[in-house]
């Protein structure tokens, strides 16, 4: 049987970037060649980054990719690599968009692979399934392709694949069989959330013993506005034992050596919907074998860390800002929010401020100057109360409206900062708070990002007392274990106007992520009462979440992409009068 050393390349790319993802195909492909691989596997849409949006509507954004695919195949000619087969995912048409009066059906903008051989394109590979759930718009952008790419190299044909084709039974893994392939590339854009890595494991399995053949899955690895993908690249045998499996949120290289079955048929008989494509490329045996080895598995809290740990530095690196800002009150929000910052971009980049009120208590000051001591990142104290007695002064403002007064004159103080120094300004809302509408628009949600956007307040307290565990603590015992609070009036708690966290995320969690409505929830054992309340929350803070900054998925729904209801709505769950 021949052996094929393939090489999957679980890199990180930019969207819009084209010549530098170019450059980073070409760093990795040498590094692929020196380690003897016979073929190199790159992401999905490697070369013009994922998810490309609206770009895709754009001629000129098409033609660049074209382009540049062209350029890149007779880069690596020119580098020496020119006998290295180079997978690698762009954007392609053969038509106008489907939004466009001339569009044709059959044709259009199109999710694509490529092989690239010898200074040329010498096959590529149009995706057949365009997810249209959570996160994903495909079939509003790409038309799907139908013919299957079989390349025959070295003796072993390879079917090509591009992401979703794995998530669904029959397609392309069927006519994989038919057409007696060897092995099927099948390069990805996933997108993390928690536990995602326990379903592609099984999800491959599958695919390899209905395709008949070995499955080299490779997967994009970095932060895209609210999206984080998580690397876990792996290999199956045909049988769909694991070969190998690649590492979470860590740029890589797994070379790994495959024993296929040699091709069948010297001048295999035409099948419908496969394209074949012959690669004259000459398989010299690796004087050693090469065995990439299985990725340990990371804990729940590590990986929602690592997640939440490289969304912001790539959201920050990628958009070229300096540095990042926040309000530092001494709470445990604000404190998971420093470690993570400092932890993605190092102490010098992180620049905290408390900003204490006639309101805010001792021991919430004094963690907060206790945890920058502890993580070494830049603080200041700018006392709040001052500017909002001069607001009073001029104005009768009671209640609330006084509370959310302090909330306010806190942003217009870090807006104002990052104006004058340049950082982006952090928010430090959870998911549980941002769900009920637990925060003053304009004031405490202020921010250009906010890492802890999809993680529930249960959750926060988890990843503290985690981290924590991790060499020297950056969190103050205190900040955990004190009762929350917004400290905007005296003696306050949080729940003084929520449920306790642990009844409460429970209810999000059915009502948000898995869209229970009320009689569901009551049926979970949910108080009714509580259910009704909790709901009314939710729903009327639409217009909130609307305003809000963009934050790091982790679950299976978050905030933003995933879910997308009306502001005007009056529908409301348990409302007889509302339409069933």
């Amino acid at each position: 049987m021949p052996t094929l050393r393939i090489a999957l390349a679980q890199v990180n790319s930019t969207v819009g970037d084209i010549s530098g993802n170019a450059a980073a195909i070409r760093r990795w492909s040498r590094a692929a060649a020196e380690a003897g691989a016979h073929l190199v596997a790159f992401p999905e849409m490697m070369l013009t980054g994922y998810p490309i949006e609206d770009l895709v509507f754009r001629n000129s954004f098409i033609e660049a990719s074209r382009r540049g695919l062209a350029t890149l195949a007779a880069d690596l000619a020119a580098d020496g690599l020119g006998e290295l087969p180079v997978v690698v995912g762009y954007v392609d048409a053969d038509g106008p968009a489907a939004i466009s009066s001339d569009a044709v059906p059959g044709s259009g903008r199109r999710d694509a692979s490529a092989l690239l051989f010898r200074g040329e394109v010498a096959a590529t590979y149009f995706k057949h399934h365009l997810p249209n759930y959570g996160v994903f718009d495909e079939d509003r952008y790409f038309e799907p392709g139908h013919d299957l790419t079989v390349v025959r190299l070295g003796g072993v044909d390879v079917a090509l694949t591009v992401c979703e084709d794995v998530w669904q039974a029959g397609g392309p893994f069927t006519t994989a069989r038919q057409a007696g392939v060897g092995l099927v590339v099948n390069i990805n854009a996933s997108p993390y959330e928690l536990n995602k890595d326990d379903l592609r494991l099984p999800l491959v399995q599958r695919r390899a013993v209905e395709a008949g053949a070995a499955v080299a899955y490779v997967n994009a690895v970095g932060g895209q506005d609210e999206l984080v993908f998580d690397g876990d690249s792996i290999i199956v045998g045909a049988d769909g034992s694991l070969l190998a499996r690649g590492s979470q949120f860590v740029e890589e290289l797994l070379v790994h050596d495959l024993e296929l079955p040699a091709a069948a048929d010297d001048d295999p008989a035409p099948l419908p919907g496969i394209i074949r494509s012959f690669i004259p490329k000459n398989m010299d045996k690796n004087p050693e074998t090469q065995g990439a080895g299985i990725a340990e598995r990371l804990s729940d809290e590590q990986e929602v860390w690592q997640a939440l740990v490289l969304g912001l530095r790539d959201y920050v690196n990628k958009n070229r800002f300096p540095s990042v800002i926040f309000g530092l009150s001494g709470g445990i929000d604000s404190a998971v929010v420093a470690a993570i910052a400092v932890d993605a971009l190092g102490p010098e980049r992180v620049f905290a401020v408390s900003l204490p009120s006639g309101y805010s208590s001792e021991h919430s000051k004094d963690d907060a100057a206790d945890l920058a001591k502890r993580t070494g990142l830049n603080y200041r104290v700018e006392p709040i109360q001052p500017m909002v007695d001069g607001f009073l002064a001029n104005m009768t403002l009671t209640g609330l409206a006084a509370e959310n007064l302090q909330a306010r004159v806190r942003g217009v103080i870090l807006m104002a900062l990052s104006n004058q120094e340049g950082h982006l300004v952090l928010t430090t809302g959870n998911k549980s708070e941002l769900a009920v509408g637990y925060s003053t628009l304009y004031g405490d949600s202020v921010g250009g990002y906010n890492p802890i956007k999809d993680v529930p307040k249960t959750m926060v307290w988890q990843l503290a007392r985690w981290r924590n565990t991790q060499g020297e603590p950056p969190i103050p015992e205190n900040s955990i274990t004190k009762p929350p609070s917004a400290e905007l009036r005296p003696d306050q708690k949080d729940s003084d106007s929520l449920p306790d966290y642990e009844v409460l995320d429970p209810i999000i969690k059915g009502y948000v992520d898995h869209d229970l409505g009320r009689d569901e929830l009551i049926a979970a054992g949910n108080d009714p009462a509580l259910v009704d309340r909790v709901l009314r929350l939710v729903d009327i803070a639409e217009y909130k979440r609307r305003q809000a900054a963009p934050g790091t998925k982790i679950s299976g729904k978050a905030f933003g992409r995933d879910r997308r209801l009306p502001i005007t709505n009056k529908f409301r769950e348990g409302n007889a009068f509302s339409p069933l």
